[in-house]
């Protein structure tokens, strides 16, 4: 056993690393999306294939048998649009990425700011921010935006006149990613009639992933925050900072908090 470890080199040590490096990015990048239950289903088929060997289930083993010969292939087909967008991240950002403290705070600033102003005009919006789950199947429906967060690009998306003002902008990763996405409406049979489409929309997609949507009120200039399949409602620009800060939990605020834990400790 030792001799193995004796044997090791740096570059066998970096080769690991390296493999688990992209296991780890692709499970985060595939991570809420749809292809998440297919390794699950698969995973299945993989352990009814052991079992059939191990019990001698002749038929059954022949069955998987040839269906994972062909596995490689089965996995392109099912998997082609998270491979490709799989591809387009190495290509663009090569699993690379993440914001600084300061950066996060900034982002919920010019949220915060043009939510404020679309609501004084009484502009409609919807803003869809990822959390720890993704929505990349979501994104699919939109037109690619890729800049930085900004008050005055959001208040230009959102102004009637543009073509892309109908449907959710989407935040990912600090970043405007897409806007013009249309997201599920949800079902629940207890929402009141003066919710709109957009509200909707927002219930939808907290019911469905852990992001955070913010909706501003076309009729009445109302800021609400939809998370978790529930909706705060009429909030200002104070309190909605308030509430991003929270939900969002941007980095100098989880080491401001560790910081008054060690001291009460």
């Amino acid at each position: 056993m030792l001799d193995v470890f004796v044997n090791i080199r740096l570059l066998d040590i970096l080769d690991i690393s390296i493999v688990a490096f992209i296991i780890y990015r692709t499970i985060l990048l595939i991570k809420g999306t749809r292809a998440v239950q297919m390794l699950l289903g698969l995973a299945v088929v993989l352990a009814v294939y052991m079992a059939s060997r191990i019990g001698d289930l002749h038929t059954l083993n022949w069955f998987l048998n040839n269906f994972l010969s062909s596995i490689i292939l089965v996995i392109v087909v099912i998997f082609q649009n998270d491979i490709r967008r799989a591809l387009m991240h190495v290509g663009s950002n090569p699993f690379l990425g993440g914001m600084n403290a300061d950066e996060e705070l900034v982002v919920i600033d010019e949220l915060v700011k043009a939510c404020g102003a679309l609501g004084s005009r009484k502009i409609g919006a919807l803003i869809a921010i990822e959390r720890e789950n993704g929505i990349k199947d979501i994104l699919e429906s939109g037109t690619t935006i890729d800049a930085r967060v900004t008050c005055e690009l959001i208040r230009a998306i959102f102004m009637p006149s543009s073509p892309i003002h109908d449907g959710a902008l989407v935040v990912q990763q600090g970043r405007l990613e897409m806007a013009g996405c249309f997201l599920p409406l949800s079902r629940g049979l207890d929402l009141t009639k003066d919710l709109g489409t957009r509200h909707r929309a927002a219930l939808g997609l907290t019911e469905l992933s852990d992001a955070v949507a913010i909706v501003v009120s076309e009729e009445t200039g109302n800021i609400s925050v939809a998370v978790n399949g529930g909706m705060t409602r009429n909030l200002d620009a104070v309190s909605l900072k308030k509430v991003l800060g929270r939900l969002l939990e941007p980095r100098k605020a989880k080491l401001k908090k560790r910081k008054q834990a060690k001291k009460k400790g």
